[in-house]
């Protein structure tokens, strides 16, 4: 009666959600990044595909986050060149007929 005034459904009221078991995952992940250092998600994805696992690619990104493993590459920063003060650029030496088509 309670479930009636509340609005909710006895079924949705004793639902207890069952937690996938990724422990298989976990292990197939971390033998390919073990023996693959530079890997990133695609080409573990592949691999696990390849060895005949069906697992959703969200699923597996999910294990894949949660070991850490979706580090970002930090790239050098670019440096502009230097130029020294005094330098000037050649000015660009075009004739006046060279204009007119």
């Amino acid at each position: 009666m309670s479930c009636a005034i509340v609005g909710l459904s006895r079924c949705a009221y004793y639902y207890q959600p069952k937690l996938p078991d990724d422990s298989v995952i976990v292990s197939v992940l971390s033998a390919i990044t073990d023996k693959h250092l530079r890997w990133g998600f695609p080409k573990c994805f592949n691999r696990i595909r390849k060895l005949g696992y069906k697992w959703n690619h969200k699923r597996v990104y999910r294990v894949y986050c949660e070991l850490k493993l979706n580090l970002r590459v930090k790239r050098k920063q670019h440096i502009p060149p230097r130029s020294p003060e005094g330098y000037q650029y050649p000015i660009n030496k075009v004739s006046a007929g060279q204009w007119i088509l």
